[in-house]
């Protein structure tokens, strides 16, 4: 086996998904990418599931040696796996358990872009208008409202809080335009939450995470989890949904130049709308994360 790819000890010591439990084969084996190195994925008979490293363009067999595999949690309807030694455990997202929601995997997208730029990207109110026309912005409606950002230690973790926006077609299931609430929540340099209005008008909150497997430096894939409160519309509708705002996005990710994430924060110009942008390239550079990004000058 080649050297890792990934020399960030950071990054090689996250949790990262690969895969929806429901796409893993039934039988035969799957294949991916973590990091610039291959994997190959499995469910045995026991019903557990086997990650492990395998080489291009090889036909890869579990193996018998235990000490090959890697670590494996099933979390949030996902795979999880880590290249190196998880520093610490998987974030909680509480809404996933509570019995009154639908918990769906709405696509998962590959996209020629790095890790950090689709998680920025995901925390852009902005946008909203210009790229998801008559969905979820519309002209005039053009102005982020200020909202608040708390960078926690003790969580460490992003908040963005006290957001609204508004939106012509928020959910699957909204009758009409209406100012939506939105937080925003960053437990993982390449894992994103947001909780926005729920488009039964109910007051509660639906959420919807974001979990980026880097495959490499500049080219990753993007898992998106619904956890809903919506009794209405069918998987498919929603599926459809979120997949139509994805497709929006995607060829603004991939024209994005660099590809990789500048944390000089002289890099590029922010403006009001960027705050919680600024706070995660913050929250990146004092981790030293080097994967996937422009590290500031020294």
């Amino acid at each position: 086996m080649s050297d890792p790819a990934c020399s960030d000890p950071v990054v090689r010591d996250l949790w990262h998904v690969i895969v929806a439990c429901e796409e893993i084969p039934q039988t035969g084996i799957g294949r991916t990418r973590l990091l610039g190195e291959h994997l190959a994925y499995a469910r045995g008979a026991d019903g557990s599931v086997a990650v492990w490293r395998c080489e291009k363009g090889q036909v890869p067999v579990i193996p018998e040696d235990p000490a090959l595999l890697l670590p494996v949690q099933e979390r949030y309807a996902y795979v999880w796996t880590c290249l190196g030694t998880p520093a610490r455990e998987i974030f909680d997202i509480p809404e996933f358990d509570e019995a009154e929601r639908r918990n769906i995997h709405a696509a998962s997208f590959g996209v020629h872009v790095s890790a950090p730029r689709a998680i920025e990207n995901f925390l852009d109110m902005g946008h909203f208008p210009f790229v998801h026309t008559d969905i979820l912005g519309a002209e005039p409606h053009t102005e982020v409202k200020e909202y608040s950002v708390e960078v926690s230690a003790e969580r460490d973790e992003i908040i963005a809080t006290n957001c609204t926006f508004w939106q012509p077609m928020a959910a699957t299931n909204s009758t009409g335009g209406a100012d939506v609430d939105y937080i925003y929540r960053v437990p993982h340099p390449f894992c994103a939450v947001l909780y926005k209005s729920s488009g039964d008008m109910s007051g509660r909150l639906d959420a919807i995470a974001l979990f980026v497997q880097p495959l490499d430096q500049e080219h990753i894939r993007a898992h998106m989890l619904l956890t809903l409160f919506d009794e209405v519309s069918e998987d498919l509708a929603i599926r459809l949904f979120q997949q139509t705002i994805f497709a929006q996005d995607k060829p603004i990710l991939e024209n994005q130049y660099p590809k990789r994430l500048p944390l000089d924060p002289r890099a590029e110009t922010p403006i009001r709308a960027d705050k919680a942008a600024i706070a995660y390239r913050r929250w990146l550079s004092g981790k030293g994360l080097t994967y996937g990004v422009i590290p500031a000058a020294a």
